[in-house]
């Protein structure tokens, strides 16, 4: 499908649309630093053969939306909240399906807390509680740690960012199953040569959290589904767990 520049609080977000309008729609959400490309097309083209109206899109400061200049991304994280419903006003869409992975589960939830009447459903991946919860949660592995201590990144050079963005993927991946290098070569390479500047990527994380103020994950009234790994090394099962104990009815996987 032709990808489509929405306008959306003063900035330019590069979208594309899987199936019919007409049908039930569903808002892909990625995680920081990841444009839309990282929601893999067959399975955009299977949601939609589903009968669903798939809509991806890339943050802003990835892909071929609006960038900032890297080390100022002169926005927040809330930012990113108001893109997601910037994205489905563009789209002519009153409310959807939402699924967020990893951050973007975090702005979906934020969603479905600050403008519940946007959200029909959520699901949940590999993410963490976005509002604060009554118990601790685990920290990231300590392969995180040894990663960021000894990677070094020259964000001028192609060939060295494909090679950090590859070994953070596959750091992501964890230890528990099989990761296909080349596979996931071939996309970065594709996502970095296709991004208006992807040094721009780097401004993610510098955002702050913006931790509020926001309902409780209890006032969540949409049919929410939990998915999270068993070895997840960035979130720990117990944050997919403390998300199904603190949302009303929510489903895990």
């Amino acid at each position: 499908m032709p990808e489509v520049i929405i306008e959306t609080g003063g900035v330019e977000l590069c979208t594309e649309t899987f199936g019919a309008p007409t049908d039930p729609p569903v808002l892909l959400v990625m995680g920081l630093g990841a444009s839309m490309l990282w929601w893999d097309e067959g399975f955009c083209r299977t949601l939609a053969g589903a009968g669903r109206f798939v809509i991806r899109y890339d943050h802003r400061d990835t892909g071929r939306s609006a960038c900032s200049t890297p080390g100022h991304p002169g926005y927040g994280g809330a930012a990113l909240v108001a893109d997601a419903i910037g994205v489905l006003d563009g789209h002519g869409v009153g409310s959807a399906h939402i699924v967020g992975v990893s951050a973007g589960g975090g702005i979906a939830q934020v969603l479905a807390l600050d403008a519940p009447h946007r959200v029909r459903s959520l699901v949940l991946v590999s993410t963490s509680p976005a509002v604060p919860v009554d118990q601790p949660l685990p920290s990231p592995s300590p392969a995180f740690g040894r990663f960021f201590a000894e990677v070094d990144v020259d964000w001028t050079d192609r060939r060295s960012v494909v090679d950090y963005l590859v070994g953070f993927a596959r750091l992501l991946a964890g230890d528990q199953r099989p990761f296909d290098e080349d596979a996931c070569r071939d996309l970065v390479r594709r996502d970095v040569d296709r991004a208006v500047d992807f040094a721009s990527l780097q401004n993610h994380d510098l955002l702050d959290h913006d931790d509020g103020p926001h309902p409780p994950l209890a006032s969540i009234a949409a049919p929410t589904l939990v998915v999270h790994g068993t070895a997840d090394p960035l979130f720990p099962l117990a944050h997919g767990q403390a998300l199904v104990e603190a949302i009303p009815n929510a489903g895990a996987r």
